[in-house]
């Protein structure tokens, strides 16, 4: 992203194709800049948020309640899960109610793994549509 639109609460990323999509629905957006199969838009009055990972396993809404309060429903892999508790678009908590109540596994396995997910998903690299390996 450029630094220019960085700090802009307005721009958001656009992404056509059926190896992932992000398309912004608002009342108004023109757009800025396309790099590569990105483009920025500047957009005003957002009313939804469409995401679709390139794995097919993150199918994402973001629908807007009030100002910038909104609701997020549809199915999001672990990693996704990583991701918007970091955006702090849902909470750990949250994330945690989420998990599977089988049975209990080993704390220091359960430590190293939830480690290992945030570790990728702090990475420059990481490709947020990906599960965690």
């Amino acid at each position: 992203m450029p630094e220019s639109y960085l700090r802009d609460p307005e721009v958001f990323p656009e992404k056509e194709g059926e190896m992932g999509s992000i398309y912004i629905e608002a009342a108004d957006k023109v757009d800025l800049k396309k790099i590569k199969d990105i483009t920025f838009i500047n957009a005003r009055d957002v009313l939804g948020i469409i995401y679709t990972s390139k794995s097919g396993n993150s199918k994402l809404k973001w629908r807007q309640l009030r100002g910038r309060i909104g609701r997020v429903t549809g199915e999001a892999s672990t990693n996704s899960l990583v991701n918007l508790s970091m955006a702090r678009v849902i909470t750990p908590e949250y994330v945690e109610s989420l998990l599977p109540q089988g049975e209990p596994e080993n704390p220091a396995e359960a430590e190293a793994r939830i480690d290992q997910v945030v570790r990728e998903s702090e990475s420059p690299h990481t490709d947020i549509t990906q599960e965690p390996k």
